[in-house]
């Protein structure tokens, strides 16, 4: 009975510390520990997974507005630091200077204009970063990033994001900057 806790003990550690890197938490550093490549792009993907799983929320009909909440505090600096946000279908209301602001892009509400990027839903986020810039405790990429909907078609979008290390030593947002290409037929 004892060896069979024990084990059970073992398995629900080892699956809490799975969950706890998962969220970065595990590998949270000091607020001044330099940043490396790896873990831009580790909140990358983390970034992409998180806004498909507000779409898949919003397929499920449940909470969305809690599940880009969440998607905003993990990974955004607004609260902690200034955030510079130009989303890429914003053209009346360009910038998005508050959580607020944010969070009627991802889900709507605030402004007429916000359909909800966040709930289309997307399948996928694919990340081709052009180059970075590391520098101690802030780093920069930028890139184009593929938002694949349901049909299985991709759609390109061109980035940069600016990153800085929080109080709790996590990486978080401190300027995104989403455009569409340049189209010469318009």
């Amino acid at each position: 009975m004892k060896a069979n806790t024990t084990m059970k003990n073992a398995i629900a550690g080892v699956a809490a510390l799975a969950l706890l890197m998962a969220f970065g938490v595990a590998h949270a550093k000091s607020p001044g520990a330099m940043i490396t490549q790896a873990e831009v792009t580790a909140a990358q993907k983390a970034w992409g997974e998180g806004i498909v799983a507000i779409g898949k929320v919003h397929t499920a009909k449940g909470d969305v507005k809690a599940a880009a909440t969440k998607h905003i505090n993990q990974f955004y600096a607004y609260g902690e630091k200034p955030v510079l946000f130009k989303p890429t279908l914003a053209a009346k209301q360009q910038f998005r200077d508050s959580f607020e602001d944010a969070l009627s892009y991802f889900v709507g509400g605030k402004y007429a204009e916000d359909g909800g990027f966040a709930l289309a839903p997307y399948t996928n986020v694919r990340w081709e970063n052009t180059g970075m810039v590391l520098a101690g405790n802030s780093a920069m990429a930028m890139g184009n990033y593929y938002f694949t909907g349901k049909d299985g078609k991709e759609t390109k979008v061109e980035y940069s994001f600016a990153y800085k290390r929080a109080n709790d030593g996590r990486l978080v947002i401190v300027l995104h900057h989403s455009s569409l290409p340049f189209n010469p037929q318009s």
